[in-house]
């Protein structure tokens, strides 16, 4: 397992475009094309040499981040991928902001079946910045001309290599161009389409169902303005809520009251002096702070969708090299938060009460982005609500990127060979079995607090805390480094039925609680 200690070549930052530039988008664009030939001749024959750069650097906004407990580990959410290096002559590059320990490789690298760890090991490289603040790790990357070129001695031959990277934004163009590697991910020119402002609008246009509201808000004034007028249209409706534009896992909602609302012309001015007790989802965040990521980002505001009986599902879908739109999967998001909308873990498949419509509607939006250019994986959010004739489906936002359902998919994927069929919604093993999976990002708790990954690994052997691939069921790990500092932890639990999936969540965290029992776990 190299660890970058080869011959640094430092590269001409001379020769470089400037970032954002017309001559950078030029080279982007040409590296792109490249990628099309790589999906065609490479990516389907399991021998071909190539070389994987991971990239999980989340390129977004550093303030709301920064309000994420154990943020920089989320790097560690891609770590699947090593799963890759089943493939016999493909070499895997992970980057990362600190280093990885040895002991979370070595057990992702026990999860590969048929492949010697050696073998895996000396085709993988891991390079680290050494740096755990809040700045994107691709920026990390770019600020070290010595890393960079260790990188890019790593990759070899560029027209065998691309970049799967967690978000794309102008960061990480600015990357791939400069090591000459393609991007498998959306052009940054089209991540407004994936705001939420630019979301509302694809989504109507492709014909989905979206809540009443209004987008490109950018003062205390259009907010107000705003959601006057929606109280207007809808005098019954109790709640409506405030989204950044570019917020992410409900980390940037807020929610409004319109309890003891005046009517007529009272009315906006009544809600511009209510605004500043808005219900943040965030934690500590304040109307000051908020209004002043109105005005670099913009908002939107949306009607809540109340709902005795209310869901939270998505569908993800990928666009690949060629233009084709693949449905992947659908989930039922766990969300917590003041109001339950933050992101907290999910269950696959989503409901067969409404599974194959959000598929329907979904493949809608995802024919759009297609139509647009869009490249890669992304998500289209719903909330369904229970009603007299069945489920009313609403979609509210589209996330151009991979997010909280990605990785517990892809190690479903990859532990099983099998594969999701859009006809029933289901994801089946190679023998034809079903497999259902709980997953959570956040099973947390301030006990297990100290328990290194050396220590979880032995607890796991003890009791038989692992994934099992002759039954295709078990349970696997990650977020393994946040556990020490911050008792936080991620799993995904794969059974052969849901109620399988999640009485192995169960196990895990009694298991735990049981080897660190000062207190209850906060699990979900």
């Amino acid at each position: 397992m190299e660890k970058g200690g080869a011959a640094v070549t430092v590269l001409p930052a001379e020769n470089w475009p400037e970032p954002g530039s017309a001559a950078e988008r030029k080279a982007f664009a040409s590296l792109q094309a490249r990628l099309g030939n790589q999906f065609r001749d490479i990516f389907p024959d399991r021998v071909a040499p190539r070389t994987v750069v991971v990239l999980p650097s989340l390129s977004l906004d550093e303030d709301i981040l920064s309000r994420v407990t154990g943020m920089h580990h989320y790097e560690e959410r891609m770590l699947g991928m090593l799963m890759l290096l089943r493939m016999p002559r493909t070499r895997l590059i992970y980057l990362t902001s600190e280093p990885l320990s040895d002991t979370i490789v070595d057990y992702y690298l026990h999860l590969l079946q048929g492949v010697p760890a050696a073998h895996a090991r000396a085709r993988l490289t891991l390079l680290s910045c050494f740096d755990g603040g809040n700045r994107p790790l691709t920026e990390k990357i770019l600020a070290r001309p010595r890393l960079m070129g260790r990188l890019k001695a790593a990759i070899g031959d560029p027209a065998a290599a691309h970049i799967s990277a967690y978000t794309v934004s102008p960061l990480e163009r600015t990357l791939a161009v400069r090591l000459g590697a393609p991007l498998y991910g959306c052009d940054p020119d089209l991540l407004p389409l994936g705001t939420k402002s630019g979301g509302r609008r694809l989504m109507r246009e492709a014909g989905a169902r979206v809540p009443d509201g209004a987008e490109d808000l950018w003062s205390a004034g259009d907010i107000a303005a705003a959601l006057a007028a929606l109280k207007a249209r809808d005098p019954g409706l109790r709640r409506a809520v405030v989204k950044l534009n570019e917020g992410f896992s409900g980390e940037g909602n807020a929610v409004f009251h319109f309890d003891g609302a005046p009517t007529g012309p009272a009315l906006q001015p009544w809600i511009a002096d209510a605004l500043s007790r808005l219900a943040f989802e965030a934690p500590a965040m304040t109307w000051p702070a908020y209004l002043s990521k109105v005005g670099a980002m913009g908002a939107i505001v949306e009607a809540f969708i109340e709902g005795a009986k209310k869901r939270s599902p998505s569908v993800q879908f990928r666009i690949d090299p060629l233009g084709e739109v693949e449905l992947i999967s659908t989930h039922d998001q766990v969300l917590g938060g003041p109001s339950g909308q933050v992101y907290l873990g999910c269950h696959f498949p989503a409901d067969t009460a409404y599974r194959l419509d959000i598929q329907a509607e979904g493949m809608k939006v995802a024919r759009a982005l297609a139509a647009r250019g869009v490249l890669g994986r992304f998500s289209v959010d719903f909330v369904s609500v229970r009603e007299d004739a069945g489920w009313r489906n609403h979609a509210i936002e589209i996330n151009l990127r991979k997010g909280g359902t990605t990785h517990p998919f892809l190690m479903l994927q990859f532990l099983t060979g099998g594969a999701f069929r859009p006809d029933d919604g289901l994801f089946h093993t190679q023998t034809g079995q079903p497999r259902y999976y709980f997953a959570s990002d956040n099973l947390e708790a301030p006990h297990y607090r100290g328990l290194t990954p050396a220590d979880l690994v032995d607890i796991s052997v003890l009791n038989e805390l692992h994934y099992d691939g002759a039954r295709h069921e078990g349970v696997v790990f990650h977020l393994i480094g946040a556990l020490s500092e911050f008792g936080k932890l991620g799993v995904v639990c794969v059974g052969a039925t849901p109620a399988r999936a999640e009485a192995f969540y169960r196990r895990a965290v009694e298991i735990l609680d049981r080897e660190r029992s000062i207190g209850p776990s906060t699990a979900l």
